[in-house]
């Protein structure tokens, strides 16, 4: 086999030896085993002292991307001297698929544990393609080269993945909601909060999430400020958290875990206790491997819960604790491996809040995405992308991709007060399969903003089963998901943000949904049969066509843009 220069990646002890797969050139060291668990997919196990790899190669032929779980991780073909992805508990997860035409995979592959090194390219001197992942001790991956649609391989390995895991996901975690971060940023108060949770409601937003600025009078950003976590700017916040709860909508509170600001009163009681310093935030990252830091950061999140009434928290930066340059343990500390503090932090934590509200929930953050976090998650947002639509689309169905259990959120929701509602419903769309969350002063919108808001966030709830529920099928990840299906419950649910056919074949749908986010309102149906009702909507929910179609020959139906078609089965 060629040999790969490999600048970045450190050589396993012991070589690499040959295992018997068919199809695939696979390599392992130390002592390696692989089964085939179905068709086209293998399980491979190897153990050794100090790092072990496993390592396959197969014809890159018809291959068009290469798909990751991480921002702006998917389209293209990386070369195999590229730089390897770490993983770890607290940052990314082992997992990724070669992509052909077609849609298909020609490879998809996932690693067991969460801390992994991996890497994957084009050989150039054979036109190959190499997959190798590389962990300490023991490590198992699945390999699938069944050459099914890649959303079908990748819900398998997320399956494997959630075997002996169960998720508690409560019904408010899929509702949509309010964030006050691009609306507010950190100028929060009681009185403000209220209001858009009021607004909000009556368009559709179950929960409401308070970001930073809560814990500070202070208006300049940064962390310096993090770590006390006093309502310094939500007074008699039990009585504040009420009335939310009044208006019947759930609370959650936001918290920078990591940081202990310069600023703080813990900073002298932990500032000991740091795995890293971060003088251009004004903090440090407490070091969870002390049980000092863990109950006291559990404590205090713990807070928003048993004493305010929260109904979660929405828990940031997790991925800071996930360090390459991690110093060794100190005195003092009841774990070597600052993943195992980060899980027992976590854990505690959930106990916590959970014991105080069984329905409590917990929000983290693109990157921090591992399957080792399932337990202790609730949802998993896309990482900021403001006013970016297309981006916020592919960050959301990467995430569905791979997310398992975890209902995925949008990043926050945001547009210039100027934005036509036709654009407005443009970014719910893009958002269409995750639940979206919204951040824009609702006092401030228009009639016809508050029209386009309120119709597709109806949509989001009226057909949740089928969006967030239901099979994922997107399309192209080479062109970042020109289109996008959700199949479930006798609905096929198709969001299309370019001029694209539409698929009407089949008998397993009775309802068709088609949401137009391209500005070509020509919306062509293909392989359609038969006849249905047919009812067009514009962005803002107004109905600009009704009547029956047969689908046969009703080849072009016009959807404006930010509209919805509806198609139903006699």
């Amino acid at each position: 086999m060629t040999d790969i220069w490999e600048p970045h990646a450190p050589a396993p002890a012991g070589g690499l030896r040959p295992l018997p797969v068919p199809e695939l050139a696979l390599l392992a060291s130390g002592q390696a085993t692989a089964r085939t668990v179905a068709d086209g997919v293998v399980e491979v196990t190897a153990e050794g002292a100090g790092e072990v790899r496993i390592e396959w190669r197969l014809p890159c032929v018809d291959a068009t991307a290469l798909w990751t779980p991480e921002p702006r991780g998917t389209g293209w073909l990386p070369a195999a001297w590229s730089a390897p992805r770490r993983t770890g508990l607290a940052a990314g997860a082992p997992i990724a698929a070669l992509i052909g035409t077609g849609d298909v995979a020609l490879c998809a592959f996932a690693a067991e544990r969460p801390d992994v090194l991996a890497g994957a390219g084009v050989v150039e001197e054979t036109g190959e393609f190499r997959f190798w992942a590389q962990a300490a001790g023991r490590l198992t991956v699945r390999i699938d080269t069944s050459r099914r649609h890649f959303a079908h391989c990748l819900a398998d390995l997320a399956a494997w993945w959630g075997e002996g895991r169960t998720a508690d996901i409560p019904d408010a975690a899929r509702r949509p909601a309010y964030s006050t971060w691009y609306a507010m940023h950190q100028d929060v108060t009681p009185e403000r909060v209220e209001t858009q949770a009021a607004l909000g409601k009556r368009l559709g937003l179950d929960v409401v999430i308070v970001d930073d600025g809560w814990m500070t009078a202070d208006r300049t950003r940064g962390y310096a400020h993090c770590g006390d976590w006093e309502p310094v700017s939500l007074p008699d916040t039990a009585g504040h958290v009420r009335r939310v709860h009044e208006l019947g909508v759930r609370y959650l509170l936001w918290y920078a875990l990591p940081f202990i600001g310069e600023d703080s009163a813990a900073f002298h009681e932990l500032g000991r206790y740091a795995l890293a310093e971060v003088p251009h935030l004004g903090a440090i990252v407490a070091d969870p491997r002390h049980p000092e830091v863990r109950d006291f950061l559990t404590d205090r999140l713990a807070r928003a819960v048993e004493e305010w009434g929260m109904d979660g928290l929405k828990v940031d930066f997790v991925d800071w604790f996930s360090r390459a340059d991690a110093p060794p343990a100190g005195p003092g500390a009841d774990c070597a491996s600052v993943d195992e503090g980060v899980e027992r932090l976590l854990a505690a934590i959930r106990r916590r809040i959970t014991a105080a509200n069984p329905e409590a929930m917990v929000e983290h953050r693109q990157p921090y995405v591992s399957p080792g976090l399932w337990p202790y998650v609730t949802m998993v947002r896309a990482t900021d992308c403001p006013l970016s639509p297309q981006e916020n689309r592919q960050r959301t169905v990467d995430l569905r991709l791979a997310a398992g259990p975890v209902p995925v959120h949008s990043d926050m929701l945001m547009w210039h007060p100027a934005e036509p509602p036709e654009q407005i419903a443009c970014h719910l769309i893009n958002v269409l399969f995750a639940v979206p969350q919204v951040s824009v002063d609702l006092a401030a919108q228009s009639d016809a903003q508050r029209e386009a808001l309120a119709f597709w966030l109806g949509v989001f709830r009226t057909h949740l089963a089928t969006l967030q529920l239901g099979e994922l099928r997107p399309a192209r990840p080479d062109l970042g998901y020109p289109l996008v299906t959700a199949l479930g419950d006798g609905t096929r649910a198709v969001a299309r943000y370019a001029a694209l056919p539409v698929d009407a074949s089949g008998d397993g749908w009775h309802t068709l949904l088609v949401a137009n986010a391209d500005a070509d309102p020509d919306v062509r149906l293909t392989g359609g049969s038969g006849a249905a009702a047919v009812t067009v909507q514009d962005a803002r929910g107004r109905i600009v066509r009704q009547g029956e179609v047969e689908l046969g020959g009703a080849d072009v139906i016009g959807v404006p843009r930010g509209g919805l078609l509806t198609l139903r089965r006699r």
